[in-house]
This record gives C-alpha cells, structure tokens and sequence, in this order.
C-alpha cells in the first residue's frame, strides 16, 4: 500500500490545505492517509476526519498520536480513523529502561540487584529460533 504523509497541519497551513492534499494524493492513486498535529488537543484531527469521512468514507485514516496523546484509540476509530500508531513510545520506554539498569549496576558494582528488571537469558535466547 502506498500512504500519503500530510504535514499540513504540523506547518500551520491548515485543514484546507491538509483536505486539499488529502484528495490529491487519493486522486493520484495514494492507498491511505497519514495526518499528523503537534497540537495537544485531538480536536484538529477529529476535525480532519471528519471533513475527509464526509467526502470519502473507505480511504483508511492513519493516526500518530503522539502530541493529542489524550484520546483513546477507540475515540479515534469511532471518529473515522482506522490505525492508530503509537510511534515512539516503546523506543522511549526502552531508554528508560535501560537507563535505570545501568544505574543500578554502577550502583551495586554488579548485576546481581537489577536482574529483576531484565528479561531472562532463556526467554530472550527463546526469541532466536533455534537456540533452545
């Protein structure tokens, strides 16, 4: 599938100018659509779809609610979007994560202390096929 990227509204340029596109890139063949904002309020999206479900009801809606991070992806369907991505969060966790292990073994000079926060050797050798 071939999916636009609208960053109008990330730009300031607005919803006419995101809907506009949207149904360009349609009418040129794209799949789906991807709409960011960086506002803090969904309301900019839920207004987008709207707008776009009142003219074209099957072109899948793509989501990144990174910065409207209030909503609940059910909201977001019932509105009109179809996938919702949370894009970075799992990388950032993973940092977290890490950063507090590391921490921990600067910390107690070993390991031993922070192997709770840490996937067993068996279970992370059980996700490579073969070496279990």
């Amino acid at each position: 599938m071939i999916i636009a990227r609208i960053e109008s509204l990330i730009l300031d340029k607005g919803q006419d100018d995101a809907l506009n596109r949207a149904f360009a890139y349609i009418n040129a063949g794209a799949d789906g659509i991807m709409i960011h904002s960086r506002k803090k309020s969904p309301d900019e999206i839920l207004s987008f779809i709207a707008s776009f479900r009142a003219k074209d009801s099957q072109t899948p809606i793509i989501v990144v609610p990174t910065s409207f991070n209030t909503i609940k992806a059910k909201e977001l369907g019932d509105a009109g979007a179809n996938i919702i991505i949370y894009a970075n969060h799992l990388l950032r966790a993973s940092f977290v994560a890490m950063s507090k292990v590391a921490s921990g073994i600067l910390e107690f000079d070993r390991s031993k202390e922070i192997e709770t926060q840490c996937m067993s050797i068996k279970d992370i050798l059980a996700l490579i096929p073969g070496t279990i």
